[in-house]
């Protein structure tokens, strides 16, 4: 049932016509074409795009590893304007600038009282596709469609739940702006938080992608002397020196004998694991390369049925080394994404750099072909 939304005039506003790249079953491609989105309902926002990141999450809905129900709205890093607002909504206004957190933070559950905002209890099914009352804003004909993580960025218009919502400053590049909705604060947090790397400490990042090199950049930032970054593709190397790895290496044997030479036998305080798919036998190589007390930080997703990981619980108590999750690099939204457009506004976090390539939304199957190829760093849609 279709709802209505008052735009800036307080006129009330019917549903609308747009293009939507949406994923129809396991295995197949993005499909680009129109879709009906309703208006926004009660604490809801319609949001008019600039740009939608092409992150490696909406890669694991095409896969299945990511289990969700289909049809669904793909994309979860995007910025761009208010362009209506539900009933109820104070927090931001018609023509406001923002970055849309592909985790929702209520403010008022235990996890985001005690401020753990990123383990909001209304991000536990932020995936499923249906919104947080359990209906649907897009539309094909008569059959609902979802959108990842509540959001649906693979659109140029969306209708997202205000708590998803982060206001930012008038004039910051809001193409920029989308990649901190996800990958960036997922990276950085994972290095600066979840990690908790310090100055004169050594960090691996195991993987160079769209997270992984914000990881780089979190420990460059931290102030770590030594940044290790792993990855097999030559080119991906060579771009984690641009956001401050001090070294690099193409597998975990060849990261440890550097480690190990540059440590003098300590060893790593933190290693990273930030790959396309997080697998098991990955866990027991990281704590390898950790030294006493050391963290590994498991930052990618595993495939949902992988539910085990080969490692030394002897390390665990003999070292004290530690296993941690990161989800959303432990970040919380309304404070973190502000906070690292400052640093970029001070020249200490590299956003420009990020971007490999752009495309139209027609073209995201080739994003995602060029991700799969090691290509790029980050795609992003421009609308």
């Amino acid at each position: 049932m279709n709802r209505c939304a008052s735009d800036v005039m307080g006129v009330m506003l019917p549903a609308m016509r747009t293009t939507a790249a949406v994923l129809w079953e396991v295995g197949g491609k993005w499909e680009v074409g129109e879709v009906d989105l309703d208006p926004p309902g009660p604490g809801e926002v319609l949001v008019e795009l600039t740009a939608s990141g092409l992150c490696h999450s909406d890669e694991h809905l095409v896969t299945g590893q990511l289990p969700v129900g289909l049809p669904i709205v793909g994309g979860h890093e995007g910025a761009g304007r208010i362009a209506a607002l539900g009933e109820g909504v104070t927090e931001v206004a018609v023509g406001d600038p923002v970055v849309l957190a592909f985790l929702p933070s209520c403010g008022r559950c235990t996890w985001c009282v005690r401020g753990i905002t990123n383990l909001c209890d209304d991000g536990a099914g932020a995936t499923l596709g249906p919104q947080l009352d359990g209906t649907y804003r897009f539309h094909s004909g008569a059959e609902d469609i979802g959108q990842m993580c509540l959001l649906g960025t693979f659109s140029k218009h969306t209708v997202v739940p205000v708590k998803s919502v982060v206001p930012i400053d008038e004039g910051f590049p809001l193409h920029l702006a989308a990649l901190v909705g996800c990958g960036v604060t997922t990276g950085y947090g994972s290095a600066t938080k979840t990690a908790d790397l310090r100055a004169g400490d050594t960090a691996v990042v195991i993987g160079v992608g769209g997270v992984g090199a914000n990881a780089i950049q979190g420990a460059r930032i931290a102030g770590c002397r030594h940044v290790v970054a792993v990855d097999p593709v030559e080119f991906k190397r060579e771009q984690a020196t641009v956001f401050g790895a001090t070294h690099t290496a193409p597998d975990l044997n060849a990261a440890w004998e550097l480690v190990s030479e540059l440590t003098r036998g300590r060893l790593a305080d933190a290693a990273i694991i930030t790959t396309g798919v997080a697998e098991g036998e990955m866990v027991q190589p990281a704590l390898e390369l950790v030294g006493k007390r050391g963290r590994v930080v498991v930052t990618a997703l595993a495939p949902h049925e992988q539910e085990t990981a080969t490692m030394s619980l002897l390390d665990l108590t003999v070292y004290e080394k530690q296993v941690k999750g990161a989800m959303f690099g432990s970040a919380n939204s309304q404070h973190d994404i502000p906070r690292l457009l400052e640093l970029h506004n001070t020249g200490q976090l590299k956003l420009d750099e990020l971007i490999t390539a752009e495309y139209a939304l027609e073209d995201v199957n080739r994003g995602y072909d060029d991700m799969r190829a090691g290509r790029n760093i980050r795609g992003l849609i421009r609308y």
